[in-house]
């Protein structure tokens, strides 16, 4: 858990990934044109590490949505290039569409007022309008919208601030609505403010209305996430959910409100539980009625509610991940860029996969007592439980958002989430330190500056240090002859990295960007010339992202 976490939604300042926005394409056998003959590699002479690159094996599709974020700058030139935006977070639990109030929770006095209008400076009193703001900017950017539906039982009925709600005499009956799954009755077009009652399918039908473009095509452009951080709520939100909740309930919660979404907007995602963290994942955080780990009982649950309603409810298995790990007595996911900060910093993504890795943290030590290889914990679950879920992280971070040690992590992470076929994932702000984050973003959403991307589809690329180097490799369904790579050197010394790539293509040349900082640029490097066929050595800088596109 992350404490004194912004509670703002939004701040305007191989395995198979089978969800993609409209429009997108995904890498799946048979797609695209005949990519023609494989081009086998030369020797590329020795270096200090090898990088094996492959584009016949492990291909698999990336879900643009992982290119993702719950605070975004500006989409044409900051973030250019991202694919999805998170309106979350603790403000949404008790978020009212209908007039725009929403309550702070532990985050502020457990007070109701107009913060997210007033944040956003929109008009509050036009129904929806704090959601609607954020959507038209995000679709107009090109972007997909995961929106938050609130399920814990009550939202706010005023915007009247003063403070705590529990200082009014009944605040549940007087300062609250229930949050209803289903109207049963007809949609207004424009909701019924003195009904005493906030009703979510007619949300959605609002939402379908203001954006029916969004809800053409095989999927929706609007995303539906159930609450935020349910886990917590008796913390968080203990005004309107005082007590721990529990296995039964939450799934009845996900079940009854997933299936109204899905009711209004068949073709809409939708993703639950959006755990905070690890506890939740296997107790939700010591609930009452615990009975064996929760994801495991969540996702048969949920398995067991699509066989009762005839189509499957909940799309993506969403989590919140934070990591545990500390250095030089603080938790790297602040903004210490000491020596020991920044090493932890740089192998802490290990931990989503690397199986010879353990971290140094009350998870690995305590709990699972080895390495944590989280993602692929989860999909063995999945397949176990619930086949054909999705897997998304919705709110991470690795601090060092101002050193390339953030910017490293980060690039590290949108690697992994590629290779191993997670469907969403949104880096989550923990202070105003973000520019080497962006940068890192950029290094697969747009590198050049000009809007060019890592590819649609990952292949095989092994380093043959995984401690000291990373590297990730892609190619496009459209058009197989197009590679791009991601190198990160994770050390504080340059790396000749001695690459063989196999490929649709005999490459000329290859192009380079280097992210090294201390500015959060990357900057265009001299080309390489190959040494032999689609074989070449790269130096790569001390602490650096790299992205090379053989040409």
């Amino acid at each position: 858990m992350v404490h004194n976490r912004l509670p703002i939604i939004v701040a305007l300042t191989g395995p198979a990934c089978f969800y993609t926005p409209a429009g997108s394409q995904s890498a799946t056998e048979g797609d695209g044109p005949d990519p023609g003959s494989l081009v086998e590699p030369g020797d590329p002479g020795s270096g200090d590490v090898t990088f094996e690159i492959r584009a016949d094996t492990d291909r698999h599709p990336i879900s643009p949505w992982i290119y993702g974020t719950n605070q975004y700058e500006d989409l044409a030139t900051t973030n250019r290039g991202l694919a999805l935006v998170r309106a979350g977070g603790n403000r949404m639990t008790a978020y009212n569409w209908e007039n725009n109030a929403s309550n702070a929770g532990a985050d502020y006095q457990h007070q109701n007022d107009d913060y997210l209008a007033s944040q956003l400076g929109v008009d509050g009193d036009i129904p929806g309008e704090v959601v609607r703001a954020v959507a038209a900017d995000v679709l107009d950017a090109g972007a997909d919208l995961l929106v938050t539906v609130p399920i814990c039982g009550y939202v706010a009925a005023d915007k009247d601030g003063g403070g705590d709600v529990d200082q009014t005499p009944n605040y549940l009956e007087t300062r609250f609505h229930p949050t209803i799954a289903r109207k049963d009755a007809a949609f207004d077009s424009e909701p019924d403010l003195n009904d005493d009652a906030v009703y979510q399918d007619e949300f959605v039908a609002w939402l379908q209305a203001q954006f029916p473009d969004a809800f053409h095509g095989e999927r929706a452009r609007l995303l539906f996430s159930l609450d935020n951080e349910p886990d917590l709520w008796s913390s968080t939100h203990e005004r309107i959910h005082p007590d721990p909740v529990g296995y039964a309930e939450l799934v009845d919660k996900n079940t009854e409100f997933a299936g109204a979404i899905k009711d209004v907007a068949a073709n809409a995602i939708v993703a639950g539980f959006v755990s905070y963290g690890y506890s939740g994942y296997t107790t939700l955080q010591n609930a009452p009625d615990a009975q064996g780990e929760f994801i495991s009982y969540y996702l048969q649950a949920m398995a067991e509610a699509e066989a009762q309603a005839g189509k499957r409810l909940v799309d993506v298995l969403d989590l919140h991940w934070y990591t545990e790990v500390y250095a030089n007595g603080q938790r790297i996911t602040g903004d210490d860029n000491s020596p020991a900060s920044v090493e932890a910093r740089v192998q802490a993504p290990r931990s989503l996969w690397d199986d010879s890795f353990q971290e140094d943290t009350w998870i690995a030590n305590d709990v699972v007592q080895g390495p944590v290889r989280l993602i692929p914990w989860l999909k063995e679950r999945i397949d176990e439980h619930y086949p054909g879920t999705g897997l998304g992280f919705t709110e991470y971070n690795y601090g060092g958002g101002g050193h390339i040690s953030g910017a490293i992590a980060q690039a590290d992470v949108l690697g992994i989430f590629g290779r191993e076929g997670v469907t969403l994932a949104a880096y989550w702000a923990l202070s105003e330190q973000t520019s080497m984050i962006w940068a890192a973003l950029r290094a697969f959403t747009s590198y050049d500056g000009q809007g060019s991307k890592f590819g649609d589809t990952s292949i095989h690329a092994v380093t043959s240090d995984v401690a000291a180097t990373s590297v990730y490799a892609s190619t496009d369904v459209a058009d197989p002859a197009r590679t791009v790579i991601v190198a990160i050197n994770k050390t504080g010394g340059p790396l000749t990295a001695a690459v063989t790539l196999a490929a649709y293509a005999d490459y000329s040349s290859v192009a380079v960007w280097q992210l090294t900082g201390p500015e959060p640029e990357l900057v265009s490097g001299p080309a390489l010339t190959p040494a032999a066929t689609n074989a070449f050595r790269y130096e790569m800088p001390a602490y650096s992202v790299s992205v090379l596109v053989p040409q």
